[in-house]
């Protein structure tokens, strides 16, 4: 995207007015988004993305500016706009760049610029079409098609040059079920980081029909009940639970601060032995897995609780710094404009020891979350309150009736604490987590997890 002998130039003036370490953040992503509503196809939007990112370092001060402007003019001036904000002088310096292959993970068999838009917005509608028909009761659909291209160039003062490709691909569906009196609705929006093919093994007829029966769940559920019970949440996006109430409380954004409840607890018992957190952004075909994260680092496999000690944080360059450890590939940004920050990746509770079917069986009275909704965490006291999208009442080991209005209120310490059993079917949702370097794709996982005490808003 940018010449070798230009990216040095840009490098050398970034660092000319005192800073000690510059970088140079390239993208070019191309986004394809159709949109059906009201029984037909609304909206077809082709976006291009493009532009770059200087950063400049003073210890643990940074310098940021950005432009779409990639002729040389433009690129010079974004980089004396740096280092005029970092200070006075003239001391530039020679950059040395080595390109650098980066290891590809992607197994991309179908490119999504290779397919034709109308089949893009054929299987859009047919997952729509598949929720119209589950039950004359569903009285609306909506839906999105979402595909990715974004090639992102790094290079830094350190001599790193690499350059990434990333693909991904996703569909969603809302469907709205009404008897007359009221209307309750369902979700569904799986993806990943693969093209078209994606909907060889995940079909769009199937992701309208989970959508339109969870719909049809909720409008004859009763509402649940308010207290402190025992909780099972279901594998898949119940992971986005941990995702809020703690991965956000190991990310070197806050922790490097000490604006985090797990700030300085390295080594320490901070939850069941039963539980072991992961981020893993090098999970082939993971929605926000990638080769390299947007600072030039290889993603990794973090370990981040073993056995219920935490044993690892979430670090870009900026927490590496501040906390004098090594960078883990979690530096992200939704696209050059934002300046990076750590990120999640793919964040997940690993399989455990126990029996899924014992779980439930283990509960006397408690609540069944099959399907987790959105909710908010305050990093700093890690509480938490997150909506229950579909939930049943479990009495003696056996799930009853469905449920809705349910949230989940608590504390990231004490629900890792109050995970006391932990199932053997992991699996993922997908989602967009926003923080302050924008909106990014995460993967949320878990197996069935049992919480033994947790408080439940409800009626």
């Amino acid at each position: 995207m940018i010449n070798k002998e230009l990216l040095s130039d840009l490098l050398s003036i970034a660092v000319s007015t005192g800073g000690d370490f510059a970088e140079v953040f390239a993208e070019r992503e191309h986004i394809t988004r159709v949109n059906y509503v009201s029984g037909k196809v609304e909206s077809i939007r082709d976006q291009v993305i493009s532009g770059v990112g200087i950063r400049a370092f003073c210890g643990t001060k940074t310098y940021y500016a950005s432009t779409s402007d990639t002729s040389r003019e433009g690129l010079f001036s974004c980089a004396a706009a740096v280092a005029g904000a970092v200070g006075e002088g003239n001391g530039k310096r020679n950059i040395s760049l080595t390109p650098d292959v980066v290891v590809n993970r992607q197994q991309i068999k179908h490119y999504p610029d290779d397919v034709p838009t109308k089949e893009k917005a054929d299987i859009l509608r047919v997952a729509c079409s598949a929720a119209s028909a589950v039950d004359e009761k569903i009285v609306q659909v909506e839906g999105s098609y979402l595909d990715t291209d974004r090639s992102i160039l790094v290079a830094n003062t350190e001599g790193l040059c690499r350059e990434d490709r990333k693909i991904r691909t996703r569909l969603a569906v809302s469907a709205v079920a009404s008897d007359g009196n009221e209307n309750q609705s369902g979700f569904f929006g799986p993806g990943g980081g693969v093209g078209v093919e994606f909907f060889d093994t995940v079909t769009p007829k199937s992701i309208g029909e989970r959508a339109a029966k969870q719909a049809l769940t909720n409008l004859g559920a009763v509402y649940c009940p308010a207290g402190t019970m025992t909780v099972a949440i279901e594998n898949g996006f119940g992971g986005v639970i941990f995702h809020e109430a703690c991965g956000h409380s190991l990310e070197a954004t806050s922790v490097g601060i000490g604006a985090s409840q797990m700030a300085g607890k390295l080594g320490q018992q901070i939850a069941n032995p039963k539980v072991t957190a992961i981020d893993d952004g090098t999970i082939v075909g993971g929605w926000g897995s990638f080769n390299i994260d947007d600072e030039g680092t290889p993603s990794t496999r973090n370990v981040l609780i073993e056995n219920g000690v935490l044993k690892s944080y979430m670090i870009d360059r900026l927490g590496s710094r501040r906390m004098g450890m090594p960078m883990t590939g979690s530096g992200r940004r939704e696209n050059y404009t934002y300046e990076p920050t750590s990120r999640m990746t793919n964040t997940f509770i690993a399989n455990g020891p126990d029996k899924n079917e014992d779980i439930i069986a283990s509960m006397e009275y408690g609540l069944y979350a099959k399907e987790m909704g959105g909710g908010s965490v305050n990093p700093l006291t890690g509480e938490f309150n997150f909506s229950v999208k579909e939930g049943y009442i479990v009495r003696n080991g056996k799930i009853c009736e469905a449920v809705r209005g349910a949230a989940l209120i608590g504390t990231g310490a004490e629900i890792l604490q109050d995970i006391d059993m932990v199932g053997q079917n992991l699996a993922t949702g997908q989602g967009m987590c926003g923080s302050a370097s924008g909106s990014v794709p995460t993967d949320v996982g878990q197996p069935l997890i049992r919480v033994k005490k947790i408080t439940v808003g409800g009626r």
